[in-house]
């Protein structure tokens, strides 16, 4: 598994996958506000021209199994996962922790947050598994789901 740094003309591809790797989720929780899988393809693009953003697919055998984006602001502030994701194909294989593990080897294993589905106890464990702990803070999406925050030091 190794990191390969998105370039401009993948973009329509993250988009793609990303609206396929979230829209199980959008439709368990129906957050249409908040939920990856109801953006259009020029949020994408806005966030992949933020001179802090960093968008890699995860790669395996050859294959995009995934995307991690990463937010470096380089000031001393943490450095942020949001999102990542595995393709439905290739989910429960370890790719997203060895994602993770590896934007760890890039950017440095301390000073890092990021959130996520409080009801999804799989990517919490996974988190908690990495070093990350929880803040405290939890934001009420609606009746459904809750975003947790987590943090790693």
């Amino acid at each position: 598994m190794k990191l390969k740094p998105v370039v401009k003309e993948d973009i329509e591809t993250v988009w793609k996958m990303q609206v396929e790797a979230f829209t199980e989720l959008l439709e368990k929780y129906q957050d249409f506000e908040t939920n990856p899988a109801s953006e259009d393809i020029e949020k994408v693009i806005t966030r992949y021209e933020e001179p802090s953003t960093t968008y890699y697919f995860v790669m395996a055998d050859d294959e995009k199994v995934g995307v991690i984006r990463v937010v470096d602001k380089k000031d001393g502030s943490r450095k942020r996962i949001s999102p990542i994701w595995i393709m439905p194909v290739y989910r429960n294989k370890g790719y997203a922790q060895q994602a993770i593990l590896e934007a760890e080897k890039i950017y440095g294993s301390e000073h890092w947050c990021l959130e996520t589905i409080l009801q999804e106890k799989g990517n919490c464990h996974l988190y908690e598994k990495l070093g990350y702990h929880r803040t405290g803070r939890t934001d009420k999406i609606n009746d459904r789901m809750d975003i947790i925050y987590y943090e790693k030091d």
